[in-house]
């Protein structure tokens, strides 16, 4: 059985605590988010919901306020205005064990300060689930996350000596073996060569089929428009727009937004929505 479908399989297999969101359900929302660095707004009034059975793209330039945005949905930031909602309660509702159990992050940096095997590492994934009846699936999830993620070979080294995409793909099998609701990703393709990559957003497409909530921070726009069921583009801290990739990836608005002349186009032949920069 492949890796993909014996995490599927595990995942379908699994007790149920807390009990998924139906699809279509909004697991995360953000209200009239703020935010900012020293002098600078990076989140400015935005407003952002979270769909169970769907993954939205985050896209946009540098400093747009991509992953701060992911941040606060994930209550690692501190607000200046606004509020966020985890399966219809503030996020001060919950205490840190009830958000792990309820919401996944995987962030950009992956930094482990010991010298933990990478199956140790996948393991922590499981933490918030010690004294529950889902503690007797650890074993299974980790062996099924390290197997999609094609790291179990890499079980016994230490993490640290691991290259940059190993060390992206066992932080990622981490977060699944987490097996939450909701997925909050940052940049999980930033380190990882073309096809751990598309292996990496079929996992997420899969997760979302499976029910869950995919938030995911992209930098490309072909793979967004592949991938995604929502693109959601932000521009100097607020979302400039938010729907279905095929409406809002049109070179009117990323030419304005990426201050660079884009291009968007179907492949002759597959259809694909390719988007490209515009050169020479």
């Amino acid at each position: 059985m492949s890796g993909l479908r014996a995490l599927a399989t595990v995942f379908t297999r699994r007790p149920a605590l807390p009990e998924p969101a139906e699809p279509g359900a909004v697991t995360l929302r953000a209200r009239g988010l703020s935010a900012r660095r020293g002098t600078r707004t990076v989140l400015d009034s935005v407003d952002f919901p979270v769909v169970a059975g769907q993954i939205v793209a985050l896209v946009g330039p540098n400093g747009a306020g991509k992953s701060t945005l992911l941040a606060a949905l994930a209550g690692e930031l501190d607000l200046t205005g606004g509020s966020v909602e985890l399966d219809g309660h503030a996020l001060t509702h919950w205490t840190p064990l009830d958000m792990a159990r309820r919401r996944a992050v995987l962030p950009q940096a992956h930094t482990v300060g010991f010298p933990f095997s990478a199956r140790e590492v996948v393991a922590m994934g499981r933490a918030p689930w010690a004294r529950t009846a889902r503690q007797d699936h650890d074993d299974t999830l980790i062996a099924a996350a390290m197997a999609a993620t094609d790291v179990t070979r890499l079980a016994a080294r230490p993490f640290p000596a691991l290259s940059g995409g190993e060390r992206a793909r066992v932080a990622l099998a981490r977060v699944l073996a987490q097996d939450t609701a909701t997925l909050l990703l940052d940049e999980p393709t930033a380190a990882l060569d073309l096809g751990h990559q598309e292996q990496v957003l079929r996992l997420a497409r899969d997760r979302a089929a499976a029910g869950a909530a995919v938030v995911v921070v992209l930098h490309d726009l072909g793979v967004a428009a592949a991938y995604a069921d929502r693109v959601a583009v932000l521009d100097a801290g607020r979302i400039a727009a938010d729907g279905p990739p095929r409406d809002i990836l049109t070179p009117e608005l990323l030419t304005r937004v990426y201050r660079h002349p884009v291009d968007v186009f179907d492949h002759p032949v597959t259809g694909a929505q390719l988007v490209l920069p515009v050169r020479g």
